[in-house]
C-alpha cells in the first residue's frame, strides 16, 4: 500500500481483511510502498513519513501479525531499486504504454503531473517488489490482474535472457465487496467521502448521517431500492441477515425512512469496528514497539532480497 494519506474501510475490505487471513496459510511480505508514492506525490514528500508509522499502526489493529508477515518498509530494502533498474533496461516501452491504469490515470487525473518516467515506470518497480521475493502468488483484484501478467512476462523474459531464477507468479484472485463511499463514489480519501480506521464512533455516525441514499427516494413515503442504495451496501457486510431482510423489505414498501436505516446501519458498523478501533488506540500509544516492529521487517526483507539478488547477479554475471 502506498503511504499517500490515512487508510479507511475500503482498504479494511478491499485488502487486509483478506490478507489477514492468507497469513495463516502462506509465507506472507506485506511492505509500505513509500518509493511508488513518489511516482504522484513527488512534489510533497513531507508526510510520508508520518503516514509510513500511521500505515503499520493500521495493519497492526486490521490483525496483521509480525511472528507470521514480513511487514517492512520499501525504501529501506535498497535491492528493490537496483532490481527495478535491472528489469528496466529489458522491458519493452510498449508494455508499459499498454498497462490499462495507466491509460485510465493519464486521462482521468488532471490535479497532478503524471508525465514522468516514474509514472510509467511504476509497474517494472511493481514487478521487482513481487518478483525479489520469488512469490508464487499475488493477492489481487480483478483490475490488478494485467500487473501481475506484466510481472509474469519481465520475469519470463529475464529468465529467457539469463537463466531460470525467477518463478512465474498468479494472481490470487480474492473476491471484494462493493463499499462505496459517502457520496456513492469509489472511496477515496481525495474525495473527501471516506470513513477513516482512525475516526472515532460519534465521527462515523456523523459521517454515515451524510450519506447518499437510492436518489429516487426524494420522500420520505416514497418505496425505495436497496440495490441502488450505497447503505445497503453497507448493511451486507456490517448488518445482521436479519437487519438485512428488515431493511431491504422496509425501504421497497417505505415503512422505514433513511434516517433510521443509516442509524441501524451505523450501529452495526461501530459495533464490527470497536475492536480495531480499540486495537489501534492501544498500538498508537506504542510507537516505540512500532519503529521496532518495522525495523525487523527491514531486516528479514533484506536479509531474502540480498539472496535474490546475488541469484540475479550470478545469472547476469555481474558479480
Amino acid at each position: 500500500m502506498r503511504p499517500t494519506g490515512k487508510l479507511h474501510l475500503g482498504h479494511v475490505v478491499g485488502a487486509l481483511k483478506n490478507w489477514v487471513e492468507l497469513q495463516e496459510r502462506y509465507r506472507s511480505f506485506h511492505f509500505i510502498a513509500d518509493w511508488h508514492a513518489l511516482t504522484s506525490d513527488f512534489a510533497d514528500t513531507s508526510e510520508i513519513d508520518q503516514f509510513r508509522t500511521e500505515m503499520m499502526i493500521d495493519w497492526l489493529a486490521a490483525g496483521l501479525d509480525p511472528q507470521k508477515s514480513v511487514l517492512f518498509v520499501q525504501s529501506a530494502v535498497p535491492e528493490h531499486a537496483e532490481l527495478h533498474l535491472l528489469f528496466s533496461m529489458i522491458t519493452p516501452l510498449g508494455w508499459l504504454e499498454r498497462v490499462p491504469t495507466y491509460k485510465e490515470q493519464r486521462d482521468n487525473v488532471i490535479d497532478k503531473d503524471l508525465g514522468n518516467y516514474g509514472f510509467l515506470g511504476y509497474p517494472v518497480l511493481q514487478a521487482a517488489d513481487i518478483l525479489m521475493y520469488r512469490a508464487d502468488a499475488v493477492p489481487v483484484g480483478e483490475d490488478q490482474v494485467p500487473h501481475v501478467e506484466l510481472t509474469r512476462e519481465i520475469g519470463r523474459r529475464f529468465n529467457s535472457l539469463y537463466g531460470q531464477v525467477f518463478p512465474e507468479p498468479q494472481a490470487l484472485l480474492t473476491p471484494v465487496p462493493r463499499l462505496p463511499g459517502l457520496d456513492g463514489r469509489k472511496m477515496s480519501k481525495s474525495y473527501g467521502n471516506d470513513i477513516s480506521l482512525s475516526d472515532s464512533p460519534e465521527t462515523i455516525h456523523a459521517k454515515v448521517r451524510t450519506m447518499m441514499t437510492d436518489p429516487a427516494r426524494k420522500r420520505r413515503h416514497d418505496p425505495g431500492n436497496p440495490e441502488l442504495c450505497p447503505v445497503f451496501s453497507y448493511h451486507k457486510i456490517y448488518s445482521s441477515r436479519e437487519t438485512q431482510a428488515t431493511v431491504d423489505r422496509e425501504c421497497r414498501t417505505a415503512g422505514i425512512g433513511c434516517v433510521e436505516c443509516k442509524k441501524w446501519m451505523s450501529d452495526g458498523l461501530v459495533r464490527e469496528l470497536s475492536p480495531l478501533l480499540e486495537r489501534r488506540r492501544d498500538y498508537a500509544g506504542r510507537r516505540q514497539e512500532i519503529g521496532e516492529i518495522i525495523e525487523d521487517g527491514n531486516r528479514r526483507a533484506a536479509q531474502e532480497a540480498g539472496e535474490t539478488m546475488q541469484a540475479v547477479r550470478q545469472a547476469m554475471k555481474m558479480t
